[in-house]
Parts: C-alpha cells; sequence; structure tokens
C-alpha cells in the first residue's frame, strides 16, 4: 500500500500479503522451510537471484508483514526481525563493528545494552566509551579515529533524559560513525529518529509495539544499504529470529499502536504532574513536564513526553520497596510497554547487574521508581500509588 498513509492508516494497513485464500486478517505461516517447484528454483532462491520464501531462520511471510508494516511507521526502507531488542541490538553491533573498533555509548541506556557493550563486546576487542546523553560535547570529545558507531536511547531508561538527535547526528557523519537510535520509549507514533539524521533505528518489539506483553521481539529499521546489506547477512547465519507466531501477535499489537501510546502518553503527564506536587517525592522525571531540564528539546522533537514516569521518594531505597510493595493493582514488574500499569526499582531488577558507579553515574539513585503508565482509570492508579507513598 501507499506509505504516504497516515500513522494510524499505516499501523492497521500496511504491509499485508494475503494469500490465495484471500484472508483478512494476516496470514500465520508456521513453517519452517518452503517448497520450490525444481532443483533450479531452489538455487536462484538460496543464491538470491529470485525473490522468494526459503527458510524461516530469515524469510517467512508473516514475519515480512511485520518488518513491512514497522518500515512503514518508521519511514524506512528496510526493516529486519529479530527475536528480541537486545538481539537487534548485537545484530546491529555484529554487522557494524569488528575487532579495534569503538563506539560512543550513552550512559543512561538498559542495564542489558551496558552489558553489552561494556562486557561481552569488550571480550571480543570492541571499546566502548559511555558518555551523557544529554551533553553533546562529551560525544563529540570521546570520538577516536576508529569510532564506527554512536548507539543511544532517547528518551533514556529509566531517567528519560532527552538526547539531541540532529545534534549528534552531524557529530557521528564528522566522525564517520553510524548514529543507532532505541526508539522503544517513543516508537514511531511519538518520534521518528530517521527524520532527525539517525541511521538506524532499534526496536524492543516486545514493549509498546505489541502492547499486551505477550511475547518477545525486535526489529532493525533504516536504509536497505544497511540494514538489508548489512544486518540481513548476520540474521541469516546466525539466527537470532523472530518467531512467525510472535510477528503475527506483534502486528495484531500495531493496528492499536497510535490509540495506545496516545492515551498512555496522556495518562502519564497526568500522572507525573500529581507526582510532583506530592510530598514524599523529591523529584519527577518525565519530558512532558516544563520541570524536565529537556523539556524543550523533548516538545520539539517528540510528540508527547511518553508514557514512563519516573520518580525519586525522598526515603531512599526503604521508600521505594515500601511503595512498590504496597501496591495493589499495578504490576511488580521489570517490563514496559504493556497496557497494564507496571512498576519497578531499576537501581536493584533493570540496572541491578551494572555496579554501582555506573547507576551513580548514570543517576539511579535508590530511591528511584519507575512506572510504566497503562490504560487503567488514572483515579484507580493514583489511589494504588497513595497506598504506600
Amino acid at each position: 500500500m501507499d506509505n504516504k498513509h497516515e500513522l494510524a492508516t499505516l499501523g492497521v494497513r500496511a504491509g499485508q500479503l494475503r494469500s490465495d485464500f484471500q484472508e483478512h486478517s494476516e496470514g500465520l505461516f508456521l513453517t519452517s522451510s518452503f517448497v520450490f517447484d525444481s532443483a533450479a528454483q531452489a538455487a536462484a532462491r538460496f543464491s538470491g537471484a529470485e525473490e522468494g520464501y526459503v527458510y524461516s531462520r530469515f524469510t517467512n511471510p508473516t514475519v515480512s508483514m511485520f518488518q513491512a508494516r514497522l518500515a512503514a511507521l518508521e519511514g524506512a526502507e528496510a526493516c529486519m526481525a529479530t527475536a528480541s531488542g537486545m538481539s537487534a541490538i548485537l545484530a546491529t553491533a555484529m554487522a557494524f563493528l569488528k575487532s579495534g573498533d569503538h563506539v560512543v555509548c550513552s550512559s543512561g541506556v538498559f542495564g542489558a545494552t551496558v552489558q553489552l557493550f561494556g562486557t561481552i563486546l569488550a571480550r571480543f576487542g570492541v571499546a566502548t566509551t559511555f558518555v551523557s546523553a544529554v551533553d553533546a560535547a562529551q560525544w563529540e570529545a570521546a570520538v577516536m579515529p576508529n569510532t564506527r558507531m554512536f548507539f543511544l536511547e532517547t528518551p533514556s531508561n529509566p531517567l528519560t533524559e532527552i538526547s539531541d538527535i540532529e545534534a549528534l547526528a552531524r557529530i557521528g557523519r564528522r566522525a564517520n560513525a553510524l548514529l543507532v537510535v532505541d526508539n522503544c520509549f517513543c516508537t514511531p507514533v511519538l518520534q521518528r529518529p530517521l527524520e532527525l539524521g539517525a541511521d538506524l533505528v532499534i526496536h524492543s518489539a516486545t514493549k509498546y509495539l505489541d502492547g499486551q506483553g505477550r511475547v518477545l521481539g525486535g526489529a532493525v529499521c533504516g536504509p536497505k544499504a544497511l540494514v538489508v546489506d548489512g544486518v540481513l547477512p548476520f540474521l541469516r547465519t546466525a539466527g537470532p529470529s523472530l518467531s512467525p507466531f510472535n510477528a503475527w501477535v506483534i502486528l495484531k499489537g500495531m493496528e492499536t499502536l497510535e490509540l495506545r501510546m496516545l492515551k498512555q502518553s496522556e495518562q502519564a503527564l497526568d500522572l507525573a504532574r500529581w507526582l510532583e506536587g506530592h510530598p514524599s517525592v523529591a523529584k519527577v522525571h518525565y519530558p512532558g513536564l516544563a520541570s524536565h531540564p529537556q523539556h524543550s528539546l523533548a516538545m520539539r522533537q517528540q510528540r508527547s513526553g511518553g508514557a514512563i514516569v519516573s520518580f525519586e521518594l525522598k526515603g531512599g531505597r526503604d521508600a521505594a520497596w515500601k511503595l512498590i510493595d504496597a501496591t495493589r493493582l499495578i504490576s511488580i514488574t521489570a517490563n514496559l510497554g504493556d497496557v497494564k500499569t507496571t512498576i519497578t526499582h531499576p537501581a536493584t531488577t533493570t540496572h541491578g547487574r551494572i555496579s554501582a558507579e555506573a547507576r551513580a553515574a548514570a543517576g539511579i539513585t535508590d530511591g528511584l521508581v519507575r512506572v510504566a503508565v497503562g490504560l487503567e482509570a488514572l483515579g484507580d492508579l493514583r489511589a494504588d500509588l497513595e497506598r504506600g507513598i
């Protein structure tokens, strides 16, 4: 279909392939392999001389529909699906980095991302310098002759810091380094990094793209020259594949993506305003608030502040755990992006495996609580937090 349609339409219609049965809902193709008309066709398909499906490790119609829909939403030429968000980051790193290369990474990224760049890739000779998400001068100062990649999340996890994508894209181009942006928190509904100068966009489809906490998935979006020529060869060989079933579930979730993102963001702003006025709360981190340090940038770069609210309680870890344990409605889990509101203590969950020094550098205090706002009635969410706050 025409990708010039609006986002709501693309989320429902983009990428659909119909079989000879002319099904209205997207087809779920649960098959490991595909049959060829002849030995010659099999050879042509395997070599790439003829387009068509070969093996579900790297080609499957249901997965292709997911890829096409997300590419349309992001305004990307191509998309490659992966088994999870972390496998999307790994695939990108393995496609474009080698021993001796250097990465500049925001310190405000998911704990597993810190581990991947700072520990696992380091064992293979890839060095990473972690810098402030919000200070472009630090990124420029960190550039080395062997810098090949900039990696960031914006908004960051869990403090919702906002990186200036356009500014970092300019620095990256001068350094001949790819700018890779994790767009998990915003989704293309709220932010389209490629339009701001990013080279590649990463997604954990596990989060808002699915939207109901059902399955794992990930994706890399960008130009065909990077995604198809760069990332696909690694995926085809190494096999961090998205299952057709998971792709189908996420496709159905994407049909309501815009509705969910706008409503959950609206509720998050209301909750953040309430928390900001609460006497037990020391600080609220939410880009939609005028008090947020990068509020103006967020409003230029994003459609809204998003659905994640983090806040610091005056009583430190004891107060944070007391609040979390007192909830009866909100789910205590580290996942986010669900229609069910979730709550977690980042210092001992999502960022618990990184060092205390790294947490301090990232601003993750013991009193910090992260709430991923869902679709329950706002009054019920306030009452549940008030019980322990």
